[in-house]
């Protein structure tokens, strides 16, 4: 039974090869002969210019809107004049590795390489596509002409105002003892310097006095002595005895008029070190005290810094020495100038902002501490830079877009790079625009979904093929066919086995 299927099976094989080989011929395509057929096929195809995702292959109405359906232009895409044969006009060159990188001349790019032409009938940014006069009044597209000029920003926020921190000062007890005498006895209340303060009982200080006294005693007995040694180590005593006085507080008047009056004072006067106000008290009188205990906190607010917040996007506007302006939030008529005199160098992780000092003289105590007050601060001005509306830049991630008014209503996407954003709503262009181009300022949301619809239909309608031009869609056709005979033969085989 195997001996007589044997020839029947070889007999099929070659049949099915034979009719692969000529299936394979017939199917065979010229890549002149695609081409054309898809121009045929893009050119029956019809859109609604309200709704461009609605793409039929007959006329008709809007299944939308109900407008009439309107052709489907294949040259949407660009390479109208190429394919017309016609003389291609260049409109601008531009980097090949930077799409935002255009110059009305042919050059270098930043990276070194020579810049490339790009013609009237192309677009750099996506597929150019093209509207008539009509819908573009439906879809209310308003345009606006790159303009020169200049760019400022005023910042506006809210800053606290805090205590000059090199002028804040802590009054401590160096001995032990009780507090006989609080001359201040107030938060709040204002001292001068040398003002009194409170009064410290110290049995080791009235020690230190009467050892004085007594230096000063033998110094006066033996300052005459025929033995020199004797007379200074009798003066370096009360010397030393007169320092310890000093380092516990005690002024040289003090010093002086103990020695003069020979009178031991119970008590040690502790007086304002600077002038300022009292923030903070932490002593009563009849206290014990220590040494190194805080009585008194001090600060002179004559001069205050206010402390402003400036958000990340907003430091490209704020410098040293900048002009800054506060306004009291209970009187409007009254502000305070002064300049920005230091940027601290880290961001607050709760409110992301970055504090900016500003330094203002306070010499009526206008400005109190923890006062909230207006801060403007007057950018420095970019002068003859290139402008657009905010409402033209498209911001899709990484890249920035905007749609360039051609003649004939059509429509360019490009990209470009933006700078600043001024406070008048206009946003400075570094790249991708000319002066005098109409850039689009309301309706770029129907253009985006346009020019990408369309870009993407133009791939579809020309597809590229990694295959060469010999091979084409013959080959492919091989390939599947000799896929689809080998499989068979093994299917006979395993049948007849």
């Amino acid at each position: 039974m195997r001996q007589l299927f044997k020839p029947t099976l070889y007999l099929i094989a070659v049949l099915l090869l034979a009719g692969g080989i000529f299936l394979s011929a017939n199917l065979s395509f010229h890549p002149s002969a695609l081409a054309a057929d898809e121009h045929n096929h893009a050119a029956e195809k019809y859109t609604c210019g309200m709704h461009p995702m609605i793409i039929v292959d007959e006329p008709g109405s809007c299944p939308i809107c109900g407008m009439d359906l309107t052709p489907l232009k294949a040259g949407t895409g660009g390479g109208d004049a190429a394919a017309a044969g016609g003389e291609r006009k260049i409109k601008y060159w531009v980097a090949p590795m930077d799409p935002t990188y255009v110059r009305d001349e042919p050059g270098k790019s930043p990276m070194g390489m020579d810049l490339v032409p790009v013609y009237e009938d192309q677009a750099t940014g996506g597929s150019m596509i093209t509207i008539d006069p009509i819908t573009i009044q439906n879809m209310g597209v308003r345009t606006a002409a790159v303009k020169r000029g200049d760019l400022s920003q005023t910042i506006r926020t809210v800053g606290v105002v805090g205590y000059d921190e090199p002028k804040q000062y802590v009054v401590n007890a160096k001995i032990t003892g009780w507090v006989e005498k609080l001359y201040v006895n107030e938060t709040g209340q204002q001292v001068k310097k040398g003002q009194p303060l409170l009064e410290i009982y110290s049995p080791e200080l009235v020690t230190a006095q009467q050892e004085l006294l007594l230096a000063r005693d033998n110094f006066n007995a033996l300052k005459d002595s025929s033995f020199a040694q004797i007379g200074e180590n009798a003066n370096r005593l009360l010397e030393a005895s007169r320092k310890r006085l000093q380092l516990w507080d005690v002024s040289k008047q003090q010093i002086a008029q103990l020695e003069q009056t020979g009178v031991v004072r119970k008590t040690v006067t502790l007086y304002a070190p600077y002038s300022g106000i009292v923030t903070a008290k932490q002593v009563n009188e009849g206290m014990y005290v220590k040494p190194g205990l805080t009585l008194l906190n001090l600060a002179d607010i004559s001069k205050v810094w206010v402390l402003a917040d400036i958000y990340e996007y907003q430091l490209p506007w704020v410098k040293l020495g900048q002009k800054v302006r506060a306004v009291l939030p209970y009187d409007n008529q009254r502000d305070f100038n002064a300049v920005v005199s230091f940027l601290y160098p880290y961001v607050e992780a709760k409110t992301r902002t970055l504090k900016a000092r500003i330094e203002f003289a306070n010499p009526d105590f206008e400005l109190r501490p923890d006062m909230y007050v207006t801060v403007y601060l007057d950018g420095e001005t970019i002068k003859d830079a290139l402008l657009v509306p905010q409402q033209a830049v498209l911001h899709s991630g990484e890249k920035q877009t905007v749609f360039v008014a051609l003649s004939g209503g059509r429509f360019e996407p490009r990209q470009v790079k933006t700078g600043l954003q001024g406070e008048d709503g206009q946003v400075q262009i570094l790249q991708g625009l000319f002066e005098g181009e109409q850039v689009v300022t309301s309706s770029q949301f129907l253009l985006d979904s346009e020019s990408k619809l369309r870009e993407a239909i133009q791939k579809m309608l020309n597809p590229t093929r990694a295959e060469s031009p010999e091979r084409g869609a013959a080959a492919e056709t091989d390939d599947l066919f000799s896929d689809d005979q080998q499989a068979g033969e093994k299917q006979l085989e395993d049948l007849f086995n």
